[in-house]
């Protein structure tokens, strides 16, 4: 299996906006979890995480993001980050047949601070990292 990124959907709801992905990656969610909850997985694919207290309501720093909470946490399957300059940053994931991932990814967000786009790139970078 390779991982894939199926077409991201986007909602406005005034100057809020949210962004969803379904990512499919090729690793079991064990093996996907270091990428999305720990500073080095997600500085490998995403942005440097200067601090990241792993456990809800713990301090999260992300890059030029900002920083913030830890807003949900449940460890191998949720990990959510809420941050000053970046909104809300979820991570969902599921097993994906037999041996994948399902990566459920919703970012929320006010103001035209992120893009389709840009979310697609980093997804691609997760993918290229499990390989």
């Amino acid at each position: 299996m390779t991982g894939s990124i199926e077409q991201g959907t986007s909602q406005t709801h005034g100057r809020t906006h949210i962004l969803h992905f379904l990512v499919r990656l090729p690793k079991a969610p064990h093996q996907v979890w270091p990428s999305l909850a720990t500073a080095e997985g997600l500085a490998a694919w995403f942005t440097p995480a200067d601090v990241l207290q792993p456990r809800l309501g713990g301090t999260v720093t992300l890059g030029d993001l900002g920083t913030g909470t830890v807003t949900a946490w449940d460890v191998d399957r949720i990990a959510e980050y809420t941050v000053e300059g970046g909104g809300r940053i979820r991570f969902h994931l599921e097993r994906d047949g037999g041996t994948g991932s399902a990566l459920r990814f919703t970012h929320e967000f006010k103001g035209e601070v992120e893009t389709e786009q840009g979310w697609r790139n980093r997804f691609e970078r997760l993918i290229d990292s499990m390989g």
